[in-house]
This record gives structure tokens, sequence and C-alpha cells, in this order.
């Protein structure tokens, strides 16, 4: 049940200190008019502060097993979700201006990390393990597939492709690391928890994710059937990021299964010059 597939050799995890969003307010429904899915993307951004803290911990506490090219990779993993914690909490706080409450938002996502967090440290590697998986499957279909983003306002979509580069780029780091923490495990064993973390925290994410876009939806009196017919035909219709997701959960479960098994660094070429980042150090946008 071991892969045969491991991180490129040639894999680059680049720091990028980008600011976005400093200069100009945000749009209340800033995804092409639309309250919908302003609402997910905004209930997503929700909990991303505490969730990436809670990854950078869970793989800073196995650094020192890690081998040195691994070592380094987390050191760079680290960097770039610190940057993702600074700007969504940039991001939170715009959303905030335009007139939601994102505080109900924040709290319902730090009690679920809370209850992670009282779990081994392997259960949380575990965990953030799957949810990198999520991140970096919404990233993959955000940067193949412009209707994802498709009316968004300039800013706001650029922040999100952003962090798409970067969660394709480091998104086997945490999976390595959880390779190393279970070196002395059965293969069946390694399979089992990451499998079962997984079923546990994909429950979780969805009724997460779901529940703060409700939250969203009842403050702009949207909270109806018709905008969430029109906003579940776009996530799981098309573009389906969340169908796709879905699909995703069980390859995750698959024997054998890493993440590099699908090489989309293709994609990130094009995003990095559409946004003009490929050197990026110290930008604001």
């Amino acid at each position: 049940m071991a892969s045969s597939i491991s991180s490129p050799a040639d894999l680059v995890i680049e720091k990028r200190d980008v600011r976005f969003g400093r200069n100009r307010s945000l749009e209340r429904w800033w995804h092409g008019g639309d309250a919908g899915r302003t609402a997910f993307f905004n209930a997503l951004s929700s909990t991303f502060p505490v969730g990436e803290k809670f990854f950078m911990t869970a793989v800073r506490h196995y650094r020192d097993e890690a081998p040195e090219e691994l070592r380094e990779q987390i050191q760079d993993f680290i960097y770039q979700e610190s940057m993702h914690t600074r700007e969504h909490v940039v991001f939170n706080r715009q959303a905030s201006d335009a007139g939601f409450d994102i505080a109900p938002l924040e709290e319902r996502a730090a009690r679920t990390i809370n209850w992670a967090k009282r779990r081994s440290p392997l259960q949380q590697l575990a965990a953030t393990c799957a949810l990198e998986h999520f991140t970096a499957t919404l990233a993959h279909d955000l940067l193949s597939d412009p209707a994802h983003l498709e009316g968004a306002s300039a800013e706001p979509a650029r922040l999100w492709k952003w962090h798409a580069i970067e969660e394709v780029e480091h998104k086997a780091v945490a999976f390595d690391t959880y390779l190393v923490a279970t070196r002395k495990m059965t293969r069946f064993r390694r399979w089992l928890k990451r499998s079962t973390v997984m079923a546990v925290t994909s429950m979780r994410f969805h009724y997460v994710i779901y529940r703060n876009t409700a939250d969203l939806l009842r403050q702009d009196g949207k909270n109806d059937l018709t905008t969430w017919l029109k906003l579940l035909s776009y996530l799981y219709g098309r573009p389906g990021p969340m169908r796709k997701l879905l699909g995703e959960v069980f390859a995750y479960m698959r024997p054998g299964f890493h993440p590099w098994q699908v090489d989309d660094r293709h994609l990130l070429k094009a995003a990095l010059k559409d946004l003009a980042l490929s050197d990026a150090k110290g930008a604001t946008a």
C-alpha cells in the first residue's frame, strides 16, 4: 500500500511576500454580483487563518524527524501558509467592512480546530493531509478552469489565484511528513489511519463550509431555495468544484495514493505570468 510516487526532485516551493487589497475596498458581492458564490468563497476564507495555523503546527511537530530536503520544504510550507493567513485576515476584514458579520464563522471554524487539537499529533497531521488535499484539489480546478472566478472583481480574483498557485506547489509537504511520521507502521495501518481521518475530516469540512455559507446568505436575506439551487449548480454542475472534491476524497483513500500522482505544475506557469508574480518579492497589489 505504499506509493511508488514521490514529490518531484526539481520541485520549487517559492517564498512570495505579496499583499492584496490594501488600497481598495471589497464589494459586498464581489463574485460577479452573485450572493451565493460570494458567500461560498467568503465562507472558505473565514476558515483559513485558524486552519492554516493548525496546519503549520501539525507539520512543524515532525520537522526534526524529516530528512534535510523535506525539512527545507516544511520551512517553505510554513512560510507560504503564514502569508496565506496574513492575506486572508485582511480579506476577512474587508468582508466585514462590506457589511458581513464574519465573527460567527471564524468562531465555528475555531471550535472545529480546537476539537482537532485534542487529538494526537499524528491524527492532527493526518487531518492536515486531508485538508491540504482539499485545498490542492480546489486550487487545481480554479487554475485550470476560468469559470471558477468568472465575473469576479479583479483584486479578490488575484488573491485566490495566488493562493491556488501556492497550494499546488506545497500540496505534498504534509503528506510526505506523514509518511515520515508513520514510517514504523505497517502499510495497512498507515493507510487505514489516513483514510479514516479523511472520512471524518470530510464530514466536518462540509458541515463548517455550508453552515458558514448559509450564515452569510442569511445576512443577505438570500438563504432561500432559489439562491441555493443556483449555487449548487455552480458547485456541483459546472465548473463543479465541490463535485470534483468529492471524487478526490475517494482518490485519496486509494492504497498507494500520493498528491504528485498528478503533476499539475504546468498550471502554475500560466497563472504566475498572468499575475506577474514569477519573481514577486515584497510586492503589493
